[in-house]
């Protein structure tokens, strides 16, 4: 009887001991790897990878303080901003969103709007044609109205004022 007993124990003792304890769960910080239409990104836990993923890798400027995304849409985390003017790498198209990292990084920090950035060799033409035009000067055409009178279009609304 203790013979059984003994071998029922060390039976336990060994099946138990094979076991590997839990690993850690990963923090929102920890590094992982993710392949998404044959392109491999590395991205924070935290960052969700997107369903569908185009390439770009170029440098592009951000046109506003934006918020980076954990998710490529306004439902994630805000993880950080770009600050205005400020170059950036896009590594691609995510969902209809920028996917972005550091300037000349590879880790994929985020998501952006696809309209808060443009190219960076197209920021400064973007910025000319996105300014107020000034308004013409309107001429103030003025005609005689018998006698003493005469009246005069005001260029702004085309209305005719009698002075």
């Amino acid at each position: 009887m203790v013979k059984i007993y003994l071998a029922l124990t060390l039976l336990a003792v060994l099946s138990v001991a094979g076991c590997k304890a839990p690993g850690t769960p990963p923090t929102d910080d920890t590094l992982v790897t993710s392949e998404v239409n044959g392109v491999r990104l590395t991205h924070r836990y935290a960052v969700q990878p997107p369903q569908t993923f185009t390439p770009i890798d170029r440098a592009y400027r951000a046109l506003y303080k934006a918020s980076v995304m954990t998710r490529p849409d306004y439902s994630g985390k805000v993880v950080r901003y770009l600050e205005n003017g400020k170059p950036f790498t896009a590594l691609g198209m995510a969902d209809g969103w920028l996917a972005v990292a550091d300037t000349d990084g590879t880790e994929l920090l985020g998501y952006v709007p696809q309209k808060a950035a443009v190219k960076s060799e197209l920021y400064d033409a973007t910025l000319r044609n996105d300014r107020p035009r000034p308004r013409k000067s309107s001429k103030k055409v003025c005609v005689d109205v018998g006698g003493e009178g005469k009246a005069c279009r005001n260029g702004s609304t085309a209305t005719w004022i009698i002075q």
